[in-house]
């Protein structure tokens, strides 16, 4: 950006601003073009975060941002500035305990970059220098370098592919790592290069940086000796990108263009936005709640110290004499020294140990879902992954789940089922039961048992084995000697079919698209057989196994806007044909109108079967239009500017007066156990919306086959069909059918408990919705800015209503869009997204929660997500038991930590009313630090990684179960009251117990009287036990380490307070506790205290759990006969214990 601001103060033209040249090789550019070369940046790669120089004050500063941090950071300040009751070390050293582990989290997290930073750069590869290969580090690539890479490495930088080992100048490349796609791409070497790259001379021009993947426009001039320097066209096919890895090729060389974080990957990579879940956003407004109690607590007890200290004799007892300068301060700074010498002694009821309690339970527990066998899938021999801990508890909340199709409903795996030629059907069975492979069924009544034309056949099928970018998979070892005794082979007849079929199965088929294979496969069964390209020349063995030769003119692509691709073809006749196919939208219009509706109704009966369908059309071209079109696209695959725009043109005016032949049907396979995890997400409450870019017929029935839709389903529709079929404009007819569908979906429908699915609602009509993309913009895009809210809500209110939603001829932009629209709509509900590929990542990155599944259209979606799955079939129990038992576990953690703090303070405070208000803490230092350090933080993180409420099978059996911590349900008010009032009910009964019982301080056999530190001693000793036995009480799932962490604490408190009170420690000024606990424990009082007193707070949850329900089933043992989602539910929800009690009770749950 600074570079380009420069040129233009010093007068740098617009080209070269818009545009960069690049000498190949770095040798001299012509005279034309003579300029001061600019400095290109070099081929680092940086996703770090820190240096080892910045790490410590950014870290700091980052970490300091964090309201809790900077809070105990003034409070320490405090500390150390005035003179406060309580010593710095009580607030900086747990302090300090959470900024350290939290840094070497953090530290650890940006060594691992560092590390695959280092990976990167200082990966060796070759440079052509000289005319001498050269290794070097990759970081020390630059723009110009010629650059050698061999099969199967990854390219260092983008290059422009100069040379390749292939007699046809082509290479294959997998872009998964950029898009997600796993199949081979064809790119070419640009023409008339120097077969002796060291003679070549000539310069590159092409446009600056941009991170689209697809798009690629420059120009190459090409100069020979005394000759017009040759000019030729470069585009994405030339244009070999970082990240892509070489494939059936043996070595390329090719010219760096863009290297280090000016690659197209690197301008591609996002940087995650950071996500947020609902358990934080609660804990900041507890936080604020139980701040708000600390500072109420501090203004009592100063206002209440200077009320008493008014009273005469109270403000300087005799005993007390004040200093000259205590009398010399003000008022007022006296007043505000108080308030914050109470801040900090109250300041512990601020837990901040609870941030890094949660960072660990969050850290450690992603690993139970790395680490669960359920997910291994030996196919790809991988398990799931979990590339963010922040959101674990997020899986518990879902309300929304976005999905693909094909790849995630699907498996991506096509095969060919049938296809219609001339509107007869023919159906493959076997090539024994009739003649050439063809069986005809189902067609129409008249036409039963009739065939196409030979001639139509041979048409069809040749148009298969032409029309495609598909190529022969060789092995590297044999090289292309393989293919080329194969041909040899073929045009000897050296081979019958069998054999080459068998030989052609082995090598396999390559192509960017598993439809394109697919068809070939299909056409190979029914005798005609794809035998590569070779010198732009495309074999083919028909029927007869003859071998037919046709030179390959040019290939029209296939984009997702014209979403069809075409190729041109001159035969040995030396007719000039080209094949055309595509989906039926985008072929019927281009076609003759008569031949479109005996084609039409095998199209739509397919993809009501759940088949992806493509149509095949043809045309003869003249000589004129071939030279026509021939220069036309010359023309335009030269253009710097609108390149796209200009072949668009020339594409959509050659395929056009086509003649359709026929269609095909592929099918794509559900994925396993696709139907049963659906139905077991909705049974949870979970609304499924499918989105996807297939076409809706095809989408509607693979929703039926999901149980998605059901037979009783009333299904909307809102595509550009139903547009078109009423008088008024498509605006109006939009506007009517909205207000139709919201009357009868939203205001006409009865009420319904909200998170009941279908399976549980009234008797009332169920409600699918579908809509198309096309419709979609015009919701979101109204041309009145009014409408378009209108049209919002409108859409909204329907869908949020109906059952499940199918978005279909979905762009991923779009899909990010309705992600977005009911993330941020009333009541702000969780949604997640799921998918495979590429088109996925917008939404996956838009959603709360991402899921990548590791499928077959590469990782792209997978290194985007939060979480990546090998299969559908795991989101079941990724959400139903995973998510239910996170969000559950960290629940109780943030309650019980708050508890536990209050049930610490509130003493602290109550003492002061016995205390003259005179900032006298009741505890020790040592007990004041390490109280949530050591003696209660493990039994917490323990729980919180361990706690199995309800057991996983049954968690998996009741989907229901899922719908009871919904919306967030155990961190609302409700619970928190109960915790907090829990814990003001242990306070007292800890503090007063204790003061009964000193009534007469007298407690030994020899009359020696206990002072305050026994008092506080004692108080804390039943703190301890109690919080722990509660938190035992909670327990359901007892294992080894909840044993002993629980027990262990217990253990370590007592042996702690023996060793801290039974030494002299030479370094402490004053020890407060010598032989306190000691001289405790000698007294019967103090024991039969510290049991009543503990047996006591528990005794009410005791009776609670044993009277409630005596006779309820054991929430931990699974009921057979029980069904996964068709179970009645309890008359009685089980909410109010689930909420109130954290699972102290499940009497009434339905197991």
């Amino acid at each position: 950006m600074l570079r380009r601001r420069l040129n233009r103060l010093l007068g740098g033209d617009e080209r070269r601003v818009d545009s960069r040249t690049i000498c190949v090789g770095h040798g001299s550019c012509s005279a034309a073009e003579a300029f001061i070369p600019p400095k290109f940046c070099d081929n680092r790669v940086v996703s770090s975060k820190y240096t080892v120089w910045n790490f410590l004050p950014k870290n700091l500063f980052e970490q300091f941002r964090r309201i809790a941090n900077f809070y105990f950071l003034i409070i320490f300040l405090v500390q150390v500035i005035v003179d406060t009751p309580t010593s710095p070390v009580t607030s900086g050293l747990p302090l300090f305990f959470v900024i350290t582990v939290t840094a070497i989290k953090q530290g650890y997290e940006d060594w691992l970059r560092h590390k695959a930073d280092n990976e990167v750069n200082k990966y060796p590869v070759t440079v052509l220098e000289n005319g001498q290969r050269i290794r070097k580090e990759s970081e020390k690539i630059k723009v110009g370098d010629v650059v050698e890479v061999e099969e199967d490495e990854t390219f260092p930088c983008d290059l422009i592919l100069l040379q390749s080992s292939r007699d046809d100048g082509t290479c294959f490349v997998t872009t998964a790592s950029l898009d997600g796609e796993s199949n081979h791409k064809t790119h070419y070497t640009v023409p008339d290069t120097e077969k002796d790259l060291e003679s070549l001379n000539a310069t590159i021009e092409c446009e600056q940086p941009q991170p689209d993947l697809y798009k690629f426009v420059g120009r190459m001039h090409i100069d020979k000796n005394d000759q017009v320097p040759a000019v030729r066209s470069l585009g994405p096919e030339n244009l070999l990108l970082k990240g892509a890895t070489l494939k059936n090729t043996q070595k390329i060389c090719g010219v760096a263009v863009y290297t280090g974080m000016e690659t197209k990957m690197a301008l591609n990579y996002q940087g995650k936005s950071q996500k947020r879940s609902a358990v934080e956003k609660s804990i900041n407004a507890f936080l604020l709640v139980y701040l708000c109690i600390l500072v109420s607590k501090a203004l009592v007890c100063t206002t209440l110290k200077y009320v008493w200290q008014n009273k005469p004799g109270q403000d300087e007892p005799w005993y007390n004499q004040k200093t000259e300068k205590e009398k010399d301060t003000n008022l007022y700074v006296k007043m505000f020294t108080d308030f914050l010498s109470f801040m900090v002694l109250f300041n512990f009821i601020i837990p901040v140990s609870m941030y890094v309690t949660v960072e660990m339970q969050k850290f450690l527990g992603s690993y139970f879902i790395t680490w669960d066998k359920d997910f291994f899938d030996p196919e790809i021999n991988e398990g799931a992954l979990v590339n963010t801990s922040d959101l674990n508890e997020e899986l518990g909340q879902v309300e929304y789940v976005f999905t693909d199709k094909t790849g995630t409903l699907t498996q991506n795996n096509m095969e060919f089922i049938e296809c219609c030629i001339d509107g007869f059907q023919y159906k493959y069975r076997d090539a024994s039961s009739e003649l050439d492979g063809f069986c005809v069924t189902d067609g129409p009544v008249s036409k039963l048992q009739q065939k196409a034309g030979r001639e139509r056949e041979e048409l069809f099928l040749r148009a298969l084995c032409l029309c495609h970018t598909v190529k022969l998979k060789e092995s590297t070892e044999r090289g292309q000697g393989q293919g080329q005794r194969l041909f040899d082979q073929v045009d000897g007849l050296g081979v019958d079919g069998e054999v080459l079929h068998s030989t052609l199965e082995q090598i396999g088929f390559i192509s960017s698209s598993p439809d394109e294979v697919a068809l070939v496969k299909g056409s190979m069964r029914y005798g005609f057989t794809f035998l590569g390209l070779e010198s732009k020349t495309m074999k083919i063995l028909n029927r007869n196994n003859d071998v037919e030769l046709y030179e390959l003119l040019h290939v029209l692509n296939f984009d997702p806007v014209r979403r069809r691709m075409s190729v041109i073809v001159r035969s040995e006749s030396g007719d000039t044909l080209l094949f055309c196919k595509g989906a039926d939208s985008s072929i019927f219009p281009r076609v003759r109108q008569e031949e479109v509706e005996r084609i039409r109704m095998h199209v739509e009966r397919n993809a009501t079967e759940g088949y992806r369908t493509l149509c095949v059309a043809y045309k003869v071209l003249s000589a004129e239009e071939y030279a026509q079109a021939d220069a036309g696209l010359s023309e335009a695959r030269l253009a710097l500017q609108d390149r796209e725009e200009k072949l668009m043109a020339v594409y959509n005016q050659v395929e056009t007066g086509m003649s359709l032949i026929g269609a095909t049907a592929v099918e794509d396979r559900l994925q396993e156990e696709a139907a049963e995890t659906m139905e077991a997400l909705q049974g949870a409450g979970i609304k499924v919306w499918v989105l996807t870019g297939d076409k809706m017929e095809t989408a509607k029935s693979t929703c039926y086959a999901c149980r998605l839709f059901q037979r009783n389903t009333e299904l909307l529709e809102l595509t550009v069909r139903t547009l078109e079929d009423g008088q008024p404009s498509r605006e109006q007819r939009l506007h009517d059918l909205l207000v139709d569908y919201h009357k009868k979906v939203v205001q006409d429908a009865p009420p319904v408990k909200a998170g009941v699915s279908r399976s549980w609602s009234s008797a009332g009509q169920d409600y699918g919705f579908i809509i198309d993309g096309a419709t979609l913009s015009m919701v979101l895009n109204s041309s009145s800015e009014s409408n378009s809210c209108s049209y919002k809500n409108l859409f909204l209110q329907i869908c949020q209503n109906c059952t499940t939603v199918l978005c279909c001829r979905m762009a991923p932009l779009q899909k990010a869009q309705i992600v977005k629209l009911v993330k941020n709509s009333k009541g702000s509900p969780i949604t997640l997204s799921i998918g495979d590929g590429a088109n996925d990542v917008s939404m996956i990155l838009e959603a709360h929660v991402g899921i990548g599944i590791k499928g077959k259209e590469g990782r792209q979606a997978v290194r985007n997500s939060d979480y990546a799955i090998p299969k559908l079939k795991h989101l079941k129990k990724l959400l139903l038991a995973h998510g239910h038992l996170y969000y559950v576990r960290i629940a109780h953690l943030v309650q019980y930590f708050f508890y536990k703090n209050l049930c610490f303070i509130l003493p602290q405070f109550l003492y002061q009313f016995f205390c003259g208000y005179s900032q006298q803490p009741l505890y020790d230092a040592a007990y004041l630090t390490m109280y949530n350090i050591c003696f209660t933080s493990m039994p917490i993180l323990a729980y919180s990684l361990l706690e199995q409420h309800i057991c996983i099978e049954v968690l998996l059996d009741n989907a229901t179960l899922y719908r009871e911590i919904g919306k967030n349900a155990m961190l609302q008010w409700g619970p928190f009251l109960y915790w907090t009032l829990l814990g003001v009910f242990h306070g007292l009964l800890f503090f007063f117990g204790v003061e009964l019982l000193f009534c007469n301080s007298a407690l030994q056999d020899n009359g020696q009287v206990f002072g305050n530190w026994s008092f506080g001693t004692i108080v804390f000793t039943v703190l301890v036990f109690t919080v722990t036995l509660k938190l035992a009480l909670d327990t359901r799932h007892w294992t080894w380490i909840n044993h002993f962490v629980i027990w262990g604490s217990l253990a370590f408190y007592v042996f702690f307070s023996f060793f801290w009170g039974g030494i002299i420690w030479p370094f402490l000024r004053q020890q407060r506790l010598y032989f306190v606990f000691a001289n405790m424990l000698s007294s019967v009082s103090a024991w039969l205290v510290i049991i009543l007193l503990i047996v006591l707070s528990l005794l009410p949850e005791i009776l609670l759990v044993v009277f409630r329900n005596p006779r309820r089933p054991n929430p931990r043992q699974k009921k057979p006969a029980q069904s996964s989602v068709g179970g009645n539910q309890s008359p009685r929800s089980s909410a109010r214990p689930l909420l109130m009690r954290t699972f102290s009770d499940e009497s009434n749950m339905v197991i």
